[in-house]
């Protein structure tokens, strides 16, 4: 069997013991939704004055009217089949929603992430080259500002100064401005799908909307990507592999990225993917700030609504790429040092 096969077997058999798992976030997420104050059927009733045979028609229409066991039983069942049931804010199917606004979720999210790797890495790497000096301190006050200053802030802040002020970034409402006609939908990214398209004016209007709720998040982000790599980076330098590379005579900067770097990479690879999944279902402020409409937005809006399928579907959601990119780090380990197996 080859590596690869091999590889992709561990993989699956790691999904499966994650199964549990994904079980025991639908059942908690089902009750906790029953447990909530409030009655969805009045809300989507129009208000608390509507006649009762309305009320209990929604109510029938929610499965509301069963015994809890009774609807917990259809709900697991439903999802088997991948019924998620249906939102009775936007009267669609709880799957076609999620579908359609994933994407929105997680080109914000890569983007934001791959901004916060391309700036942390280096400033950790350089307040380890230099610890106690000034730039190290520089790097740790900057961190510390970007974790204290809330996202919905740093948000408001740069649409401030980058639209109000200077006006050089477009309004910061959606992904594309109401002028600019979408591209076939090939994988719901806009930035792929206007390159697909060869609509590059299409994909610099959607790179311009993307830019600032990215580096929104990014900021959040990089002050545990950097405090890694730095902390990472001090323990390889001081290692005997760096001291002896050293005496051998390499240079500086292959000593640097080559030995220290590879080996001080593998916990920033962990902090990314834990990063990476608590961004997708927290960005719900900065998704609210910029009008972006991703998956957490629409869970928080069916949330306030007392909408119990979206919310639920979204936790599972939440729930299984987490899993996914628990998977995606193990297979990163491996590749960035080969002495870890997925195993």
């Amino acid at each position: 069997m080859t590596t690869l096969g091999a590889t992709a077997i561990r993989a699956a058999r790691r999904f499966a013991s994650s199964l549990p798992a994904l079980f025991g976030v639908l059942i908690f997420t089902f009750l906790l939704m029953r447990v909530l104050p409030g009655d969805p059927a009045v809300f989507f009733a129009s208000g608390p004055n509507s006649g009762k045979e309305e009320i209990e028609t929604i109510r029938k229409q929610m499965g509301l009217d069963k015994p809890v066991p009774q609807q917990l039983f259809l709900y697991l069942y439903d999802v088997g089949r991948g019924n998620l049931g249906r939102s009775l804010m936007t009267g669609q199917n709880v799957t076609k929603d999620l579908r359609e606004r994933l994407p929105a979720s997680l080109e914000l999210t890569f983007s934001a992430l791959l901004i916060a790797l391309v700036l942390a890495i280096p400033l950790g790497v350089l307040a380890a080259l230099k610890p106690g000096s000034l730039v190290d301190h520089g790097v740790r006050l900057f961190c510390a500002l970007g974790v204290c200053v809330p996202t919905f802030v740093s948000g408001l802040l740069l649409i401030y100064i980058f639209y109000y002020l200077f006006g050089v970034s477009p309004d910061p409402t959606g992904r594309v401005d109401i002028f600019t006609t979408l591209p076939p939908a090939h994988t719901g990214f806009l930035l792929i799908d206007f390159a697909l398209a060869g609509d590059f004016d299409g994909w610099w209007a959607a790179f311009k909307q993307l830019i600032l709720p990215a580096c929104t998040m990014a900021l959040f982000v990089i002050a545990p990507l950097a405090r890694i790599t730095r902390a990472s980076m001090l323990a390889s330098l001081g290692s005997d592999f760096v001291r002896t590379a050293r005496s051998v005579g390499l240079s500086w900067w292959r000593i640097i990225i080559t030995y220290a770097l590879r080996n001080a990479i593998l916990p920033v690879i962990t902090i990314a993917g834990i990063v990476f999944s608590t961004m997708l279902g927290a960005n719900v402020l900065v998704e609210k700030v910029f009008s972006w409409p991703g998956v957490a937005s629409y869970a928080l809006d069916a949330l306030l609504s007392s909408d119990y399928a979206p919310v639920q579907g979204f936790v599972l959601l939440m729930a299984s790429v987490f899993v996914i990119v628990n998977l995606v780090v193990d297979v990163l380990y491996g590749i960035a040092d080969p002495r870890i197996s997925i195993g």
